[in-house]
């Protein structure tokens, strides 16, 4: 099998993986509804936290997550490390433009966090910490998620790890863009804080 092949099969099954859309099935096990009439209209854990489900958002938070790190975990076993990475950022690309919905989804921190974990789990912690310190000072997700994603790839970096670098800073580039609405309310101050409902 050639390597474009593999790389072909690790990014359509990463891909297929990353669509899994867990924030609308367990927001609607847990009673919510539809999540993309809540809040944000994302299908992430964060706007699943605005439904008042908690154990809802804890679950997609998890299974998003898991999705990506399941993704570049086999990808791996099968063909080796190069394919991990596209199979990383298959599940990731599966999770912001989800075929079965109209690819509008979510905007992939916790899926980007499970595919971090499963390359390197050492940058993987360094992201999770920075989220959880910025989280604490300010309360604010995307804010915290758009520093960690930002500092994910100098992470990975510094343990000499170039070619997921640069794969890092490519998805922390489409976090910030799927992140654009965030950022304009982030700059004029009127940026919910972790927890509020959103009518």
């Amino acid at each position: 099998m050639s390597d474009w092949q593999t790389f072909g099969i690790s990014l359509l099954g990463g891909y297929l993986l990353g669509a899994i859309p867990f924030g609308l099935i367990f927001a609607w096990i847990a009673g919510a509804g539809d999540v993309r009439k809540v809040g944000s209209g994302n299908i992430g854990a964060t706007n699943v936290l605005r439904t008042g489900k908690r154990w809802a958002a804890a679950a997609t938070l998890v299974f998003d997550a898991a999705k990506g790190a399941a993704a570049v975990l086999l990808t791996g076993w099968y063909f080796g490390p190069m394919a991990a990475l596209a199979g990383g950022l298959g599940a990731f690309l599966g999770h912001l433009f989800p075929v079965w919905l109209g690819f509008k989804g979510g905007k992939g921190v916790a899926t980007f966090l499970g595919v971090v974990l499963a390359i390197a789990w050492k940058v993987g912690l360094l992201v999770a910490l920075t989220w959880l310190a910025i989280a604490y000072l300010w309360r604010i997700s995307s804010l915290s998620a758009l520093i960690a994603a930002a500092l994910s790839p100098f992470y990975m970096a510094l343990f000499g790890w170039y070619e997921p670098a640069l794969l890092l800073a490519s998805m922390a580039v489409l976090i910030f863009i799927m992140h654009r609405e965030n950022i304009a309310r982030l700059l004029a101050g009127t940026e919910p804080r972790i927890g509020a409902k959103t009518p």
